[in-house]
């Protein structure tokens, strides 16, 4: 059931919002953000490019950039233009998601459509290589940018778009945490061909229990010896958002007379 918070407004008597503590909150910096296993550095293009594009082109490049905005490029030279003009964006602001191990760009992601006297903020163009994609790497670099931008930077919510029709993307969404709120039909023209947008979500109401799930799942102990999962993350979400069970008191519950 849809819950919109409200108060009466003291003079109209109408319903409003409630009032928003006024808080210091800033822009997303070129920041680097470290994790066990992956690191998110500000992209840069010419250090990135020759990783960048052995991972996101080859063989599977059409399904990878297929709800993108844009097309696989035809060479290096393209792709390190199309970089260069990324590196230089304040938004969406690029963050090259690099493996701690072998210092290897594996991918990257932007923090976008930035709107800090909202506190409000998406996660976008994310493009995973082969080597990142469902890896617990791929997970921690999603928890990284929610905590920066939660814990960091005190913003209130944290949005997550994608094409209605892009299956794995709205699943990762669900796994991740997002509440889904709707889809906004014809939303954009994107490479000549009609978009209706799914729309995601987390508010900061919601992220202590979120957080604590992901720390709770990338722990080392959380995977066997193949590197397999112990627990899955919606698991452990779910145990740590339910609500405390009270303690049985005689003469209570159900069968109580």
């Amino acid at each position: 059931m849809e819950v919109i918070l409200s108060v009466p407004d003291p003079e109209s008597g109408l319903p409003v919002g409630p009032v928003v503590p006024d808080a210091t909150t800033g822009r997303p910096a070129r920041v680097s953000l470290d994790g066990r296993l992956v690191r998110l550095r500000p992209l840069d293009a010419d250090r990135d490019l020759h990783a960048l594009w052995q991972e996101t082109h080859g063989p599977e490049q059409a399904r990878r950039w297929q709800y993108l905005f844009e097309s696989p490029f035809p060479d290096e030279a393209a792709f390190l233009e199309h970089l260069r003009r990324k590196a230089a964006s304040e938004d969406p602001l690029f963050f090259t998601i690099v493996d701690r191990v072998s210092e290897r760009a594996l991918g990257y992601a932007t923090l976008m459509r930035i709107a800090p006297d909202h506190r409000c903020v998406e996660v976008g163009n994310i493009v995973y290589g082969a080597r990142l994609q469902r890896t617990a790497g791929a997970t921690e670099a999603q928890y990284l940018l929610m905590r920066y931008v939660f814990d960091d930077l005190g913003y209130r919510r944290y949005e997550w778009k994608c094409n209605a029709l892009n299956a794995p993307s709205r699943r990762a969404a669900v796994r991740l945490g997002f509440t889904f709120e709707g889809v906004f039909r014809q939303h954009m023209i994107v490479r000549g061909r009609n978009r209706d947008t799914a729309w995601y979500a987390i508010v900061d109401s919601e992220w202590e229990p979120i957080k604590a799930a992901f720390e709770q799942w990338l722990a080392p102990g959380n995977f066997d010896a193949q590197a397999r999962q112990m627990h899955t993350l919606e698991a452990l979400r779910a145990r740590l958002s339910a609500p405390p069970v009270a303690a049985d008191v005689p003469g209570t519950g159900p069968l109580a007379p």
